[in-house]
């Protein structure tokens, strides 16, 4: 059985401050591609990954999606088929620790095989919980179920009392505000930056202790900005008020701070990209992975976007995916 799950970007995390009891709360998209392909059948006790020759990724990326199998199949065989082993197939990967959110795809897609190979089919928020996913962003969980533009509602202090990023967090996933269809008409510019920083483990950790909690007045903001601008735009085909928004929304909050952990050079690519023509562009989660949204009207920002990074990085096009992971 494989599996073809999406990447997604994280637009901004709205409450980083709660003082209204709840914390989190998250935008983001579902996109086409890239995306992660996974088989799996069943094997002797032993779990056991391979790589077709074609499935792409670093030394290092490998070797955290073999990690990632590994933790998420150990969890999902104890429940779902206790003394059961898998062997694993990667046959395509995506760019790790890049924004695209490659780590939920990564843990959701080996329960989602072990379970359904097993004759169960639990909500992808049931998996999350049981891989430890999710605890921070519900994005990548409903974009693995349900694809589309997401709206998360973040979490009760009473749940989560303290900031904690979604690799370390043992909350639920965050619960769906809403779900909106992305235009088909509107492209997804990605543009990964070879250069710019990576974050994870105890230095992902580390930011959102010395950082939250971010100012009462940037979270207001914020919201204002998500539920007044972004998603109006959206829902009204609005493809330059949506990019006036995103572009506003990274200005503020944790979008601010995340833009400061990063090198300059790429805040100078974000704003040549903006000069060249961009509608707005955005930091995906922690980046480096900038993006925007393009139409017939502003293509020619992709090729001013190969001009301007040049050698120093990828730039890939994409669309929206208004669905989520599929069993192939």
């Amino acid at each position: 059985m494989k599996i073809q799950t999406p990447s997604r970007l994280h637009i901004v995390l709205i409450d980083l401050n709660g003082s209204y009891d709840r914390i989190d709360g998250g935008i983001g998209l579902t996109l086409a591609d890239p995306h992660f392909i996974l088989e799996a059948v069943p094997a002797d006790k032993e779990n056991t990954i391979a790589f077709t020759q074609t499935a792409g990724g670093s030394p290092a990326e490998r070797e955290s999606c073999i990690s990632k199998i590994t933790a998420a199949a150990e969890k999902a065989a104890a429940r779902y088929a206790p003394g059961t082993g898998y062997h694993f197939t990667v046959h395509q990967l995506y760019p790790a620790h890049s924004g695209l959110g490659s780590g939920t795809q990564i843990s959701l897609a080996a329960a989602k095989l072990i379970a359904e190979l097993a004759g169960y089919h639990p909500a992808s928020t049931d998996l999350a919980a049981l891989v430890g996913r999710g605890g921070t962003s519900g994005i990548g969980v409903h974009a693995f179920d349900l694809g589309g533009f997401i709206a998360d509602g973040g979490h009760s202090k009473k749940e989560k009392s303290s900031f904690l990023p979604s690799s370390v967090s043992t909350a639920r996933p965050a619960c769906l505000l809403g779900r909106y269809p992305f235009p088909e008409d509107w492209g997804v510019l990605l543009a990964v930056p070879a250069f710019g920083n990576r974050y994870t483990g105890a230095a992902e950790k580390n930011i959102f202790q010395t950082h939250c909690p971010v100012p009462k007045t940037d979270v207001e903001q914020v919201s204002h900005l998500v539920f007044m601008n972004l998603i109006p735009s959206l829902i009204e085909h609005d493809i330059e008020a949506f990019g006036h928004a995103l572009d506003q929304i990274q200005t503020v909050g944790f979008n601010k701070i995340e833009f400061t952990l990063q090198p300059p050079e790429l805040t100078k690519l974000k704003n040549d990209m903006q000069d060249a023509g961009a509608y707005g562009v955005g930091l995906s989660s922690f980046g480096p992975t900038l993006f925007t949204v393009y139409d017939r009207t502003n293509k020619d920002i992709v090729a001013a976007t190969q001009e301007l990074l040049g050698e120093n990085g990828l730039v890939i096009t994409t669309r929206g995916q208004n669905h989520g992971a599929e069993l192939l």
